[in-house]
């Protein structure tokens, strides 16, 4: 039994050896020191030994558990310092190195081009107007002449709150408020986000940006309306574009019209983006109605004026070409990227 202590040593001397790591080490004590370790299993032959040798045993055995238990820590010590070293070694910082350019973000698209829109009419000698995004139904519908069996109306268009509140179809609701509260000559644009229960497709969306026009004083007539488009479609693109004025009908304006473009991403071929007609509609336009003036507490013998409302997500398809108003709002970081 004592040359089975000498055996046992050597072999844990052996394994002690190989151990590289603390975790190396921790295996090693709960293999020799646990309570199914060889150790344990020497402290059960003493009941087979003479009362003679179980004193000699047992002290042997004693001393062989202490020796392993105190190499244990001693190695445990030494192999958990070397680790600690080669840590701090990989997490050293060079402080002479430059630091890390953290990505600072930058503005979305449809903010980028809604800020060139905005720079373009300041210089035009408009100013800038905000309205709510959720208003009553006279803002949005009565006041501006619609009729009670409107379509527009109806909860297949329009995001109703409660009955009297809505979110805003078109920026078209502030009109009326700035009428209200200005006097005439008014020459604004309000932009802002408007809402419409609308299926999702590449030309649609329920939620969207706008930018509305609107100039009222004397003697403003549709030429004027004509120049202003044109002269701010051709800073936008930066080149002369193409543009076709078609006869429409909205509640609020009289006579109205629409406005296209000839479409910048097939170049008037025909593509999906424009229905494979060529154009696109940027905006509805016309001069303001005279029911809508004198709702506004403005006398329609003494002025006249304009309005207008243009989509931005579709500033943005035209202007770079883009086919697909959904992207602007599906957070592809690969399509947002591109755009500095």
């Amino acid at each position: 039994m004592i040359e089975k202590i000498g055996l046992l040593e050597e072999q844990f001397h052996v394994e002690l050896k190989c151990a590289k790591s603390s975790k190396d080490i921790e295996a090693l004590r709960i293999r020799y020191l646990g309570r199914k370790g060889p150790i344990q299993d020497l402290m059960l032959h003493l009941k087979d030994l003479s009362a003679d040798e179980k004193p000699l045993f047992g002290k042997k055995v004693n001393d062989l558990k202490e020796k392993i238990a105190y190499l244990i820590e001693e190695q445990t010590t030494h192999l958990l310092k070397l680790e600690q070293a080669s840590r701090l070694e990989e997490e050293k910082i060079d402080i002479a190195l430059p630091g890390e350019c953290n990505f600072l973000g930058r503005k979305h698209i449809i903010t980028q081009i809604l800020d060139e829109v905005i720079d373009i009419f300041l210089g035009m000698g408009f100013t800038v107007q905000y309205g709510p995004d959720i208003d009553t139904d006279y803002y949005n519908f009565e006041g501006l002449n619609f009729p009670l069996d409107h379509p527009a109306r109806e909860m297949q268009d329009t995001f109703y709150l409660t009955p009297q509140y809505l979110l805003r179809t078109h920026t078209s609701n502030t009109q009326l408020h700035v009428m209200e509260k200005y006097s005439p000559p008014i020459r604004i644009i309000i932009p802002g986000t408007s809402f419409r229960n609308e299926t999702i497709s590449a030309r649609s969306h329920v939620l969207f940006h706008q930018i509305e026009g609107v100039y009222i004083d004397k003697n403003v007539t549709f030429a004027d309306l004509f120049a202003t488009i044109n002269e701010f479609l051709a800073k936008l693109f930066k080149r002369e574009v193409e543009t076709r004025f078609r006869p429409s009908f909205f509640p609020f304006t009289e006579p109205s019209l629409e406005v296209d473009i000839r479409c910048t991403s097939c170049e008037g071929e025909g593509c999906r983006l424009c229905k494979y007609s060529g154009w696109l509609e940027i905006t509805g336009a016309g001069m303001i109605h005279p029911q809508v003036l004198k709702n506004g507490n403005i006398d329609p013998e003494e002025y006249s004026g304009y309005a207008w409302g243009m989509g931005i997500e579709r500033l943005a398809l035209l202007r770079y070409g883009i086919n697909d108003i959904r992207r602007f709002t599906e957070n592809d970081m690969r399509f947002l990227e591109q755009f500095n």
